[in-house]
């Protein structure tokens, strides 16, 4: 078992409607550009106030001006990145390992499994699951059965997410009662406002924060770890979690830690066709720049070098590898698990550039293609997972 042990000012920001971000080029001695963009969860939530920190450090070591462009779920957050009115996005795993796998809202006509690649993950204290008002008296995942849980349109992230927690109780959708919001930020204002019981988010968001010192207060239901049968089954939907024992975030401490899972979060990347110069400053300007703004944001530190978990679900960059060769972090192994990653994305290219040439009507689109893509990846020995 593994344990990954506020008021923020607004630096730079690009919020406006429309705006459009020129993004910059690195140069040839891999510098970043003077102006850089990142895309990041709503205004309030963990990785936004991390990414306002990391701003900061950047210019006032740098030089370097961050733009950062909230978007309220998963597609608004990748629209800019895949359009390159940014470079990177500081996002969730919706962008990262849905968009890489082509379900769900990339699973669409205008998406399909994206070639993405990471430059560095937030490995905090801090977990990720199902916070709960704590005048409801739940105490068990399984105590939200016939509850108000929070649906948010557009993050498939966020959703499958409570959808394997349910699981992990023994529960689905349809046990509880779903309630729709259009965003993250509006999600965890309907706690607030008893509009809803439950919400997903990080441990450390502004938004749970929020919620712990309302009227309502905040609970996190534990996800034991001695719960070998439940562990089964969320793993089997969800192999990207871990177990934890969280210290940090709304409603726990060192001194009352919270049983729970954990994954990545926020998660830094890139296109796989993106400067491999300006991936590697911008994956070496992250970790030495650490020391500044350590400690600076809920979260925030677990962006260390140290905290890393180089074999994950999603493949590595090769600017962000060249770097971590440099800092003697990177082995033979992980570069084979790594080329393995990326083979996958490429059967999943293949699959759907496949898919494209078949004349499918619209309301038989997504169960071809998820039959289609079940088959390339087992064709591989690779598990489709859905």
């Amino acid at each position: 078992m593994r344990s990954l042990s506020f008021m923020m000012r607004p630096i730079v920001l690009a919020a406006a409607a429309g705006l459009v971000i020129q993004a910059g080029a690195a140069n040839a001695e891999d510098k970043l550009p003077s102006t850089l963009a990142w895309t990041a969860y709503d205004v309030g939530s963990g990785g936004y106030n991390q990414a306002v920190a990391i701003g900061g450090a950047l210019k006032r070591k740098m030089g370097v001006n961050l733009r950062v462009l909230p978007g309220k779920n998963d597609v608004s957050r990748q629209i800019p990145l895949r359009e390159k009115k940014v470079q990177f996005s500081a996002t969730g795993l919706g962008a990262s390992y849905f968009a890489q796998e082509g379900v769900h809202e990339f699973g669409e006509k205008s998406w399909g499994p994206q070639e993405v690649r990471l430059l560095l993950t937030s490995n905090s204290d801090g977990g990720l699951s199902i916070g709960v008002a704590n005048d409801l008296g739940i105490k068990t995942m399984a105590d939200l059965k016939g509850k108000r849980v929070a649906w948010v349109h557009g993050s498939p992230s966020l959703n499958e997410n409570i959808g394997a927690m349910l699981r992990f109780a023994g529960l689905t959708w349809d046990d509880v009662v779903k309630v729709e919001f259009s965003g993250f930020g509006p999600s965890w204002d309907g706690i607030i406002a008893n509009q809803v019981d439950a919400a997903w988010a990080a441990t450390t968001s502004g938004k749970a924060y929020q919620l712990e010192t309302s009227p309502r207060g905040i609970y996190w239901p534990p996800v034991p770890h001695d719960d070998k049968a439940g562990w089964a089954r969320l793993k089997e939907v969800a192999p990207f979690f871990v177990p934890l024992m969280g210290t940090e975030g709304a409603g726990m401490s060192k001194e009352k830690p919270w049983e729970g899972a954990t994954y990545p979060y926020p998660i830094l990347l890139a296109y796989a066709d993106q400067d491999e110069g300006m991936v590697y400053a911008m994956t070496k300007a992250m970790v030495e720049l650490f020391p500044e703004y350590k400690g600076s944001a809920p979260g925030i530190d677990g962006w260390a070098l140290e905290r890393q978990v180089f074999e994950w679900v999603v493949p590595w960059h090769a600017g962000a590898v060249r770097y971590f060769k440099e800092k003697g972090v990177w082995n033979d192994d992980l570069q084979a698990h790594n080329d393995k990653l990326i083979e996958r994305q490429k059967v999943l290219k293949s699959a759907w550039a496949e898919m494209q040439k078949k004349k499918v009507a619209d309301d038989a689109f997504e169960k071809t293609w998820a039959e289609t893509r079940r088959a390339a990846l087992v064709g591989a020995g690779m598990s489709p997972v859905w």
